[in-house]
């Protein structure tokens, strides 16, 4: 087996010289990174739709089971809003402008905020289950499609995707399943 690999630096040094207006984005990337914004505010809409019915959720639960599972969408919305501000930040390295307008919000998540007016504690656990499940598989395709190309982005949907999986995993939990 040989080893073909050569590191071009004074190619590179010239390069980074020639565009530093970029920022992080060099002629390396992989991708249109207009298209990885725009799929990033996808993500930015789905955590903070997300966040508000964890929120909402955490209030309104009622039962009693209420102090624990209250406490527990409690940590899984803060955990969104984090998810939200992770790929915003992302984005702003990009060169992009995260888009939090409330008004598209909804349009562009992959989930939904279901407000039914006779939810108890299990359908809300159930629906955010079922939020999660979507977060997990959307973003599970998200990675695939990042690749190699986009390395730091990658991995950042990859610790998304690990506590979407956690938060999975504990609503399974708590619906004794």
């Amino acid at each position: 087996m040989t080893d073909d690999f050569v590191l071009d630096v004074t190619r590179i040094r010239e390069e980074a010289r020639q565009k530093m207006e970029a920022g992080a984005v060099t002629d390396t990337y992989g991708l249109d990174k207009h298209r990885v914004i725009g799929v990033l505010n996808e993500v930015i809409a789905t955590e903070v739709v997300c966040w508000l019915r964890y929120t909402r959720h955490a209030i309104s639960a009622t039962g009693i089971d209420r102090a624990q599972v209250s406490q527990e969408f409690t940590e899984h919305a803060a955990e969104e809003m984090q998810h939200a501000l992770m790929a915003a930040e992302r984005i702003s390295q990009l060169g992009g402008a995260p888009d939090f307008d409330p008004t598209t919000l909804a349009q562009r998540a992959h989930t939904d905020y279901t407000t039914p007016s006779d939810e108890d504690l299990r359908t809300m656990l159930e629906n955010n289950l079922l939020a999660e499940r979507i977060a997990i598989s959307t973003y599970q395709e998200i990675i695939r499609w990042l690749g190699d190309h986009d390395p730091t982005t990658r991995r950042m949907m990859e610790t998304i995707l690990e506590q979407e999986e956690e938060h999975a995993d504990d609503i399974i939990d708590l619906l004794g399943v």
